[in-house]
């Protein structure tokens, strides 16, 4: 009975991590503070939010109330984990192609113009300095939403809207900051401008140990809460601040051998060495964001919700609200300037030149991905908090709930028409590997004509792919019947690894001779040493006749059957080194031998129960 119970919460703890579990919980606590504020016991939900609470040292002393401490305290993580996604972006991911970036770029600004502008038209009288309800998406509920009612297959449009919501949060934290500040203590806005010095300095000196900056990051919010602005800015800035980068394989070297180290001889100190050997190999961003992102998702932005849903609707609130241009103009700016400014934002990009969608994404998708954008929920509840009052504010915050099932109901019904009337089923890459294996052609290990085929798309300077050159080692002995060919493909990366294509090169003259295999090791062996005074020595290390591979290095054939492998990955879905297709079906996920194994297996029984049945 206890292990069913220990399952059974692990379960639920796997399915909330999800980006569709965390959307219903947070649809689930938000439903729980309506019913609270609206029960017998609605006094007490009044009383725990305002319950005071305070931190200090000496003389220096916090004192807020338990809504403050949510709202201007817990609330600065999650900006700050927004503004560590967005030096992601920019550093490594979806925003480092400005050209690829400017459409969601474009599509974020006018998804944050046209809904204030539409609200303004609408409550401008009653309320106008609620406009900023409206500007933001709430990235989680976004992509929950997007899980349950969007594509099945919707990676694509997935990197679509995160770039957008990028973009969207950045000005929504921005405006936060800067318009509804009411006045500003110079001395405690002085020490925080030195705190974001101090982080700036910290990521220019490569500093890779966490606390420096978590300390610095602790005073400039308590600064920055003094000073009068609101510590959303402060947060974002500092994410901002924090330095993000692949990881360097000079680094990841380092704690394989400290790894091995401490394997040889396990004792604490090797064991507090990998610790830090570890830490050093993954940038500071990426670590933060990793050890924040559950905590944010699973607690601090569900206590939000129920510190700041709890609308009292009794006593005519909700028939007042049903008639009030607030609440109308939330709806408005949130459901219509939403889903037209990201629409029309995306439309006009595109026929501009400005850029394209992404491979696999077609307007409709993107029309789908709009509507949704239109559950404001967090951001409009912070704003709302800021600028209104009493009725008003819960006439407001009864506009965001109504928005945010329509926004939903929308997104929906525009996803059926678009699957149903203009074929777009997925807003994906493809996933089918588009050339079939050709045992004539292609280099292969294993038997030619064995049932299991694992491709890898392969960089020679990619250290990815160099930790998986072993890897054929352990399929091998799975499946030691002889059940598994392995192939490899070129697919150099030449924006990041220079050396790449001409190593490529270099193993099809040494195929030539009979020795690609030979020459793939020796070159994985020796990542760093790619240039073309190398290839050669390493040709002749393993005995090739250097004047028939020198002439071959020149012969244009060579060049040629490498670029129709890199246009066979991107006609097969594949973007990264490595990527890999078990038979013909693109793997997503983590690609070591054992996680290839069990999703082969998985394969071949689901292939089995199809044939039975």
């Amino acid at each position: 009975m206890g292990k069913q119970k220990q399952d059974w919460v692990r379960l639920v703890a796997d399915r909330l991590r999800t980006e569709s579990g965390s959307a219903l919980l947070l649809v689930g606590v938000a439903v729980f503070a309506l019913l609270w504020a609206n029960s017998p016991w609605s006094e007490s939900y009044v009383h725990l939010w305002e319950t005071h609470a305070a931190v200090g040292i000496g003389d220096f002393r916090i004192d807020m109330s338990l809504h403050h401490w949510v709202n201007d305290g817990f609330m600065v993580i999650f900006f700050f984990l927004i503004g560590l996604e967005v030096r992601q972006e920019f550093a490594v991911g979806s925003l480092r192609d400005r050209r690829q970036a400017l459409v969601p770029i474009v599509a974020g600004v006018a998804g944050v113009v046209l809904p204030a502008l539409i609200y303004l038209a609408i409550a401008g009288r009653e309320a106008p300095e609620a406009w900023g309800a409206v500007i933001g998406t709430d990235t989680a509920f976004l992509l929950g939403a997007l899980a349950l009612v969007g594509p099945k297959m919707s990676s694509q449009l997935r990197v679509f809207l995160l770039t957008l919501t990028v973009v969207d949060d950045f000005l929504a934290v921005s405006i936060i900051g800067i318009v509804y500040t009411e006045s500003v203590q110079w001395m405690p806005l002085a020490i925080a401008v030195v705190c974001l010095v101090l982080l700036f300095l910290l990521a220019r000196a490569n500093e890779w140990r966490s606390t420096p900056y978590i300390v610095i990051i602790v005073v400039l919010w308590a600064a920055t809460l003094l000073s009068g602005v609101h510590p959303s800015l402060a947060g974002m800035a500092a994410g901002l601040l924090i330095p993000a980068s692949d990881p360097d394989r000079e680094d990841v070297v380092r704690a394989k051998r400290l790894f091995r180290d401490f394997w040889q001889s396990p004792r604490a100190d090797a064991a507090r060495n990998v610790r830090l050997g570890l830490a050093k190999s993954i940038s500071v961003n990426e670590r933060l964001h990793e050890v924040l992102l559950s905590p944010v998702a699973l607690f601090i932005v569900p206590v939000f919700a129920l510190a700041n849903a709890g609308v009292d609707l009794r006593g005519g609130m909700l028939g007042n609200a049903l008639t009030s241009p607030v609440t109308w103009g939330v709806v408005a700016g949130l459901v219509l300037g939403k889903f037209g400014g990201i629409a029309l934002g995306s439309w006009i990009a595109v026929r501009a030149g400005l850029g394209s969608l992404p491979q696999g994404v077609g307007m409709g998708s993107v029309f789908g991905g709009a509507a949704l954008s239109g559950i404001g929920f967090t951001m409009s509840l912070l704003i709302i908090s800021l600028a209104l009052e009493g009725e008003v504010a819960g006439q407001a915050i009864v506009g965001v709930f109504i928005a945010m099932v329509l926004s939903w109901v929308i997104g929906w019904l525009t996803f059926t028409f678009a699957r149903v009337k203009m074929n777009e089923t997925t807003a994906d890459l493809p996933t089918t590997l588009s050339r079939p294996v050709d045992p004539e052609r292609d280099h292969m290990l294993g038997d030619p004509d064995a049932q299991v085929t694992i491709v890898e798309y392969l960089d020679f300077e990619c250290p990815f792919c160099a930790r998986a050159t072993g890897m054929w080692q352990d399929l091998g002995e799975h499946f030691s019947d002889g059940g598994a060919r392995y192939v490899v493909r070129h697919l150099p990366l030449e924006d990041y690894h220079p050396h790449a294509f001409q190593a490529a090169i270099a193993s099809e003259a040494a195929a030539n001779q009979g020795k690609f295999w030979e020459m793939h090791n020796l070159l994985f062996a020796n990542q760093e040493r790619l240039d073309a005074q190398y290839l050669r020595g390493y040709a002749e290390e393993i005995g090739l006749d250097l004047h028939r591979f020198d002439a071959d290095m020149l012969d244009e054939a060579l060049p040629q059957r490498i670029r129709a492998d890199m246009q066979s990955a991107i006609d097969s879905g594949a973007r990264g080194t490595p990527t890999f297709f078990l038979g013909e079906t693109r793997h997503s996920g983590a690609h070591d031998a054992r996680t290839l194994i069990a999703t082969i297996e998985a394969q071949r029984k689901e292939a089995a129960i199809r044939r039975r049945s």
